[in-house]
């Protein structure tokens, strides 16, 4: 009963949100004819332009430590009201349905004393994910005061942006960007894992050497490759490496599914290659235009094996 409750109130408060425009238009997370790919794609392309122009991009991507975990209710609840409209009943429901839940462990026939829950949203929950986006509605509007371009899946948020290589300004803007990022973030109960938060550089090897050279010294340090979204990413945007790991992994599955074939129906191992093989070579495929044709042909090879 509770998730058809929730799809309910998912249903209409999407409608409210759409019809008002209230969601982030930047933010791909959750959301309908959105997905990691079209955050990719968005992304891709802009990089792909800037270079065509001569120019360096810059590209940051922050990672969130226990994101959804961290969910303040008092800040939540605030948000809905002050950001999204809600009022009366509306209101008082969304506070029913956040306050007064408690967690606990249990293993075998042994529970843990019950603790109330002051933060997160409620895991595996219809509604989680949603009330996370609008959660995060201030940090887009700060990314636009900023000048920075960002695109977002959820918590995982890419910034970005073009510049000349003799020009640092837009790096000293980026870097001011990332301490209001941050500030935003600690006041709000989230933490920015500095650990694992990446920054890759695009465009012209010599130009792209100098920026990095500059980001290093504003401790930003630019690697090679990076993986985003579950897609590994090089600075020439060859994609070589994702190629070659989607290869690997659908040869190996292919090499299991052989095995045991004979012991089973055809229908059952077609669903083990779609599962297996077909789901990775189609995850965000539309990123691969405009690769080598070696590339391709590595493709083809495992379309023909799994076929």
């Amino acid at each position: 009963m509770a998730k058809i409750i929730e799809k309910v109130v998912f249903n209409q408060l999407s409608q409210f949100l759409t019809f008002n425009k209230i969601f982030d238009k930047f933010q791909s997370g959750f959301r309908s004819h959105h997905s990691t790919e079209t955050a990719l794609i968005k992304v891709i392309n802009d990089i792909r332009l800037n270079t065509d122009s001569g120019k360096v991009s810059v590209l940051i991507l922050l990672d969130l430590s226990a994101a959804f975990d961290t969910v303040d209710h008092t800040i939540l609840l605030h948000r809905l009201q002050t950001w999204v409209g809600l009022n009366g009943k509306v209101m008082q429901w969304f506070k029913s349905y956040l306050e007064e839940r408690s967690y606990f462990v249990s293993i075998g026939n042994f529970e843990s004393d019950r603790l109330p829950m002051s933060c997160g949203v409620p895991q595996g929950s219809v509604l989680g994910p949603l009330l996370f986006n609008l959660y995060m509605l201030p940090l887009g509007q700060i990314l636009q005061n900023c000048k920075v371009d960002y695109q977002s899946y959820a918590d995982d948020t890419q910034l970005y942006l073009s510049l000349n290589p003799d020009d640092h300004g837009p790096i000293e803007v980026l870097c001011d960007c990332l301490e209001k990022v941050n500030c935003w973030m600690s006041e709000n109960f989230l933490q920015l894992n500095h650990d694992k938060t990446e920054v890759i550089v695009f465009g012209n090897k010599e130009k792209r050497t100098a920026v990095s050279n500059y980001l290093e010294s504003r401790s930003l340090k630019a690697k090679d490759q990076v993986k985003n979204l579950g897609v590994l990413i090089d600075t020439d945007l060859t994609f070589s490496s994702q190629i070659k790991s989607i290869t690997k992994t659908a040869f190996y599955h292919l090499k299991n599914i052989s095995r045991v074939k004979g012991l089973m129906a055809q229908k059952d191992q077609e669903k083990l290659v779609h599962a297996f093989i077909s789901s990775r070579l189609d995850y965000c495929n539309g990123l691969l235009t405009g690769i080598p044709q070696k590339s391709i042909k590595q493709l083809q090879l495992v379309q023909n094996a799994a076929a």
